[in-house]
């Protein structure tokens, strides 16, 4: 194997990695969790006047929304109570 094609077949592996990286990383979200610290953080950060929160927005997915709620309403009355 000369110098050309060993470095094709580590950028072939590399690729590869990566992209498993990527496919997996995908599958082990939750977004329960994401959407109830996503709503933490606005329900806070607004009712506090602080500044605007990106947040994932996955309205499509129910356990994302319905935990954006509480946790935006956890974090509003956190915000009235400090």
């Amino acid at each position: 194997m000369d110098t050309t094609e060993r470095e094709c077949a580590i950028n072939w592996l590399l690729i590869i990695c990566v992209l498993s990286n990527v496919l997996m990383g995908c599958e082990g979200r939750d977004w329960a969790d994401i959407g109830y610290n996503d709503g933490y953080a606005v329900g806070y950060n607004e009712t506090c006047q602080i500044r605007t929160t990106l947040i994932e927005g996955k309205w499509g997915n129910k356990k994302y929304a319905q935990a954006y709620e509480r946790g935006y309403t956890n974090g509003a009355t956190a915000c009235r109570n400090k």
